[in-house]
């Protein structure tokens, strides 16, 4: 069964869609929407190991006071660039009650839980975005035999490209300007 788009998204306005506009899409909108290169990408329902995964990793990211971490919104880096991370690291003093997206120099680590549909642009698209904004550390959580591996990346700001600074699994101690140390134990967040 398909279900057909409403008529406020196709084809979409001239010239295609803009960061601003997420803020002003209609009621009945899908509450979570990225923007990826003008186009609007409606995300698909999580699984059980994707809501685990933001959960363990909402509950055990302790930044420093001038940080805190957030989950689910978007980071605007361009025009027609709005993605929507699963985790994020920010600056404290960029966090309101009125904020429905961050700017990049504000961002200090972006974490990404990938799914089937979201492989490609997890793996490929949204790395050389967040890259190019210079947002400093960029994690990707994958699935393997029902565990969370960790791949976990820096800037190299020389090429403004990330470089691999390790992958974990069942542990991920790392330092990122303030350690990190995660017992990947998804169990633990089932509670």
């Amino acid at each position: 069964m398909t279900t057909a788009l409403p008529e406020w998204f196709y084809p979409g306005p001239p010239g295609g869609w803009t960061a601003d506009m997420l803020d002003h899409l209609p009621p009945g909108a899908p509450s979570h929407v990225e923007l990826i290169d003008g186009s609007l990408i409606m995300m698909s329902p999580q699984t059980g190991f994707h809501m685990l995964a933001l959960r363990l990793f909402e509950r055990s990211l302790r930044p420093p006071q001038e940080f805190m971490t957030v989950r689910e919104m978007t980071v605007t880096l361009g025009l027609r660039q709005r993605p929507e991370p699963d985790i994020l690291v920010v600056k404290r003093a960029a966090f309101t009650t009125q904020v429905t997206s961050f700017k990049p120099e504000d961002v200090h680590l972006v974490v990404e839980v990938v799914s089937d549909e979201s492989r490609e642009r997890d793996r490929t698209t949204k790395p050389i975005k967040y890259s190019d904004a210079g947002i400093k550390h960029f994690w990707r959580i994958e699935q393997e035999h029902a565990l969370p591996v960790v791949y976990t990346f820096e800037l190299e700001p020389a090429v403004k490209a990330y470089v691999p600074t390790g992958i974990h699994r069942r542990r991920l101690q790392i330092d990122i300007g303030f350690p990190v140390d995660i017992d990947l134990d998804l169990s633990k967040a089932a509670d």
